[in-house]
């Protein structure tokens, strides 16, 4: 949870249990002054700087999968063995929000854009979304597929429920939402399709090209607020290439709204 959460207070708290190092040795360890370490465990500073995050997990020898939870990229895969090999998860978000700036880069440039999610106002469907300013301002030719939750299947009225929402309410946002899409039509650079599908949602993609960002939806958990896995097209790697052909057939499946 700590890591997932980027608590590095927590982190150097566990560290000085489990390993018995003094603070000063803690701070000996990640290159950092034992002054800011106290600041840190005691809750009066907070860390966000990439540089320190990583400082933080070769001082403390953390192994690969506790640096992929903290968003860091493996430390003993060579980079062509992550782009190219079995390892094709080069990045680890904690959330959507920590790649904001990536997608929306990746949204100004990419030649294919693939959503699935729910309802997606966060995304595309509002005029402050994620997504949508920078498609709007776009000067070269995309295509676009966005899959959204079937406002009509029984899946929504599931979905709705598991977070407290009318079902009701629920499919009307599933309604706004086609219906902002639907104003790209006359865009002469975005060329937009969207579809709905009708089982419950499970997986969030975004894809970009030949990259894409996966998170899933809890029981009680929205997509954006999981854990944002970057995955990258590898030769011989079966995740890119096994949820890129899980989008393909769902937009087969789908229907027009």
């Amino acid at each position: 949870m700590a890591l997932r959460a980027r608590d590095v207070s927590a982190l150097l708290r566990i560290a000085q249990q489990y390993s018995g190092a003094s603070r000063a040795r803690l701070a000996t360890a990640i290159g950092m002054g034992q002054g800011r370490v106290n600041e840190i465990i005691n809750g009066r500073r907070q860390v966000t700087r990439l540089d320190v995050f990583e400082r933080l997990a070769e001082g403390l020898v953390m192994p690969d999968d506790a640096r992929l939870l903290l968003g860091l990229a493996p430390a003993h895969a060579s980079s062509s063995s992550i782009l190219f090999g079995h390892a094709e998860i080069s990045r680890v978000f904690t959330d959507q929000t920590a790649a904001n700036k990536e997608l929306q880069e990746h949204t100004a440039t990419a030649e294919e854009v693939n959503v699935l999610a729910v309802r997606g106002l966060g995304l595309m469907a509002l005029n402050d979304s994620l997504l949508r300013d920078p498609l709007s301002r776009r000067k070269s030719s995309v295509q676009v597929r966005v899959l959204l939750s079937d406002p009509d299947a029984p899946a929504t009225a599931i979905r709705a429920a598991e977070i407290g929402e009318s079902t009701e309410s629920f499919a009307a946002g599933i309604r706004l939402a086609l219906s902002r899409l639907a104003e790209f039509t006359d865009h002469p650079y975005v060329h937009l399709q969207a579809k709905v599908y009708g089982t419950l949602p499970t997986w969030r993609m975004l894809g970009f090209d030949d990259t894409l960002y996966l998170s899933s939806f809890g029981a009680s958990a929205e997509g954006h607020r999981s854990s944002l896995y970057k995955l990258t097209a590898a030769a011989d790697g079966i995740l890119h290439s096994g949820f890129r052909r899980h989008f393909d057939d769902q937009w087969r499946q789908a229907r027009h709204p």
